[in-house]
């Protein structure tokens, strides 16, 4: 009788456990689903069904490791989360040139990763803020991005590199390149680094400035005098952000 009555219970225990998981992974599920959806629908390259994967098998990692470990078992289990979501959102960063996309998905990423935790650990409002603050990262902060991007530069308070690029003939090449330098070096405007490309029967002389503080109109002033100068082509000059 006593054996009964303790199958029984074991059989209860495991059944309310078993509700416990069920519970955890809903959550995970719909609140990654709901992370997700946001991403889909802005087209990135992470949508629905990664950032519901990845909650869901954050929550049945913690899940899991809470039964067999308890706490202390969710906690260790939480940092490998940490450090293998981290190389999992590293797979969509990608670097074009100067540019580097993927950032902010392999954020998001990681965010999904933080929700399901929260509901594998037994924290569904927990989980629910995590999500609430995601989506407002992503959604209603972007106004405030654009209107910074669209904001005007100060190159005299912005670190920027400055490239001043000049374009000539092969035999006027070295002239040229001796122009820009004088040039450069009247306006105080110390030199990083100078190369030289050849393009179709031009060749096109780049400058990169030392970090200084220098001011639009300036540069334009410098390059209209370049314009001026015998075997000139063509001057102009760029900017972008320090690496």
């Amino acid at each position: 009788m006593m054996l009964f009555d303790k199958l029984a219970a074991t059989q209860q225990f495991s059944d309310i456990e078993f509700l416990n998981t069920l519970v955890s992974l809903t959550v995970a599920l719909v609140l990654g689903t709901v992370i997700g959806a946001e991403r889909q629908y802005r087209q990135r390259t992470a949508g629905l069904r990664t950032n519901a994967l990845v909650a869901l098998g954050a929550a049945a990692f913690v899940d899991l490791a809470m039964q067999l470990a308890g706490n202390d078992g969710a906690t260790r289990v939480l940092a490998y989360i940490a450090s293998g979501v981290g190389f999992l959102g590293a797979g969509v960063i990608m670097k074009d040139g100067a540019n580097v996309r993927g950032l902010n998905t392999a954020a998001t990423i990681w965010c999904s990763a933080v929700t399901g935790a929260y509901a594998g650990a037994d924290h569904p409002l927990g989980a629910l803020a995590m999500c609430a603050f995601v989506l407002i990262g992503n959604t209603f902060l972007r106004p405030l991005v654009n209107y910074i991007e669209r904001a005007p530069i100060d190159e005299s308070v912005t670190e920027l590199t400055i490239e001043v690029r000049v374009w000539t003939t092969e035999a006027r090449r070295i002239d040229v390149r001796e122009t820009l330098l004088d040039a450069l070096e009247t306006a105080n405007y110390p030199l990083r680094d100078i190369s030289e490309v050849n393009r179709e029967n031009q060749v096109e002389i780049s400058a990169t400035l030392a970090t200084t503080s220098v001011s639009a109109p300036d540069l334009d002033l410098l390059t209209s005098a370049l314009m001026r100068s015998p075997g000139v082509m063509h001057a102009t000059w760029t900017s972008r952000a320090e690496e």
